[in-house]
């Protein structure tokens, strides 16, 4: 069961990840299928209203590309602090909202131009979400992202992580959260909050006991 849950998600990036380099390469042929990132956009804090980042685990094509590509690299390692800095993601969705908005509106009624605008977006920012990857986290970037970001603020409190009383705080779910986060250490409280939490079951799967679950009742009769 728990390895079915994780084949079906890599099942589920593997159709989505190759979305995100296809996007870039043709768009630089032809700039107005950068307008496809609009999607990824509104997919992303659309979906938030409902059940928080869960946009992010499998159906963001970044994502996807960050955990099947450099996932293995850097995995146990914690996030650093200024990564998740609150300061540090404003100053990202600020700054990525004004250079975007410039843009569009310098090429505005200028179908290619407008489009290119959103294919530089998409590579520079893939570009650096690289560079975090291999040197940081493998989802450096998704804790920065602008759509990140705004889904988090959205999606707080949606779809929170239950942790069953006989959770023995092995820290095995953490090891496995692909964001880094560390469900164990909220084990006193019985939820798990925190709004980058991506919904994507790797914690359930990993825990030996079964105590973690996003249904309430279920979490309670598994590990009883």
């Amino acid at each position: 069961m728990k390895n079915s849950l994780l084949l079906n998600r890599y099942r589920k990036q593997a159709l989505t990840w190759f979305i995100l380099p296809a996007v870039i390469i043709a768009g630089w042929i032809y700039p107005p299928a950068g307008f496809l990132l609009l999607l990824c956009m509104i997919g992303a804090v659309g979906l938030s209203f409902f059940s928080g980042r869960s946009w992010c685990d499998w159906m963001c094509p970044r994502g996807a590309f960050f955990d099947l590509l450099f996932q293995n690299s850097r995995q146990n390692k914690p996030v650093p602090s200024w990564l998740r800095s609150k300061k540090l993601r404003a100053f990202m969705l600020g700054l990525i909202f004004i250079v975007l908005g410039t843009q569009l509106y310098l090429s505005w009624g200028d179908l290619y131009g407008m489009g290119m605008a959103f294919v530089r977006l998409l590579t520079i920012t893939t570009l650096i979400g690289i560079v975090l990857a291999v040197k940081v986290h493998p989802r450096g970037w998704c804790h920065i992202c602008p759509m990140g970001t705004l889904a988090s603020w959205f999606g707080k409190g949606k779809l929170p992580l239950y942790i069953h009383e006989k959770c023995t705080g092995c820290g095995l779910c953490s090891k496995a959260c692909p964001m880094g986060l560390t469900p164990h250490r909220d084990k006193e409280t019985g939820e798990f909050t925190d709004p980058d939490c991506i919904k994507c079951g790797s914690c359930t799967s990993a825990c030996p006991r079964t105590a973690l679950s996003f249904a309430k009742t279920v979490t309670a009769q598994k590990a009883a």
